[in-house]
């Protein structure tokens, strides 16, 4: 279906941050209180998509990923991570080195032009394409900036729809880079075309971009998928990515969770956090 304007204006238009102060200053009222619970700590491990994108990545260094994944405390064999993230050239050593363990996993990966967007969209089509035929079950596909910020929204919107089609039973994850987007009404935008276009996720950065996720574009888009809940009972995933190292600034997007969208959430079908350094921190943590 084409993008119903009239649909997609009326959303933008509903979406007030009017109580984000309000809002984030409950968020880190909470932090204080979950940081003192370790449990809380480490069910944070069951939410990263554990991450690695270098240029030097090789086919040892993402099996070490895979197995630190799936076992992030030696002592605890139940604890994993949600699922590890990498580059589509990357995905079948990852789903080759889970059927030589007999484990199952999550593997993301990083397509359709991942980091900028700027490639000829028959191109981004095929990256998925094959990306998913290595056996990839989530797609972190990068949305096309220069139509966002040039208003073409429809343009925004009908990719989405292609890539989401080229995605078929993979689960679609849709970065926004949020730090290019300029507004917040750009960012609102963004969301509400991502999320008609029928997104399982939507996703703040690729942690290339000089500013990645930030709490205040974080509850704008969990106002977004609130609203889409509210309006058709369909939950949509949030992964903030890029920059989270800690595990205050981890656990201050799960209290934005629990806050805006219900603890209905807060499980790795539908909340993420990207990251390759935040796991450390937390096992120093607990």
């Amino acid at each position: 279906m084409p993008l119903d304007t009239a649909e997609f204006e009326s959303r933008v238009a509903a979406i007030d941050i009017s109580k984000k102060d309000e809002i984030l200053a409950q968020v880190h009222e909470r932090v204080a209180e979950l940081v003192k619970n370790k449990d809380e700590v480490k069910a944070l491990i069951g939410y990263i998509d554990l991450t690695t994108l270098a240029g030097d990545d090789t086919r040892k260094r993402v099996e070490a990923l895979v197995d630190r994944a799936l076992l992030p405390i030696p002592s605890e064999p139940s604890v994993h991570c949600g699922a590890v993230c990498v580059y589509p050239a990357r995905v079948k050593n990852a789903t080759d080195h889970l059927k030589s363990l007999n484990k199952s996993l999550n593997v993301a990966s990083v397509a359709a032009g991942f980091p900028s967007g700027q490639y000829h969209l028959l191109s981004r089509l095929l990256e998925i394409e094959l990306t998913v035929a290595d056996g990839a079950s989530e797609i972190d596909i990068v949305i096309n900036r220069c139509a966002a910020l040039e208003g073409e929204w429809e343009v925004v919107y009908d990719e989405l729809v292609a890539m989401k089609e080229k995605c078929g039973a993979a689960h679609m994850k849709s970065i926004l880079a949020t730090g290019e987007l300029k507004s917040v009404e750009n960012i609102a935008k963004a969301s509400v075309a991502a999320i008609l276009a029928n997104s399982d996720f939507i996703k703040t950065s690729t942690g290339k971009e000089s500013v990645n996720a930030t709490l205040e574009v974080a509850y704008v888009m969990c106002l977004a998928i609130k609203q889409q809940f509210e309006k058709t009972g369909k939950r949509v995933g949030f992964k903030p990515a890029g920059g989270i190292r800690t595990v205050e600034e981890a656990l201050g997007y799960r209290a934005l969770i629990e806050i805006v969208l219900g603890k209905e959430w807060l499980t790795p079908e539908l909340f993420r956090i990207g990251a390759s350094s935040l796991l450390d921190g937390i096992i120093a943590a607990l």
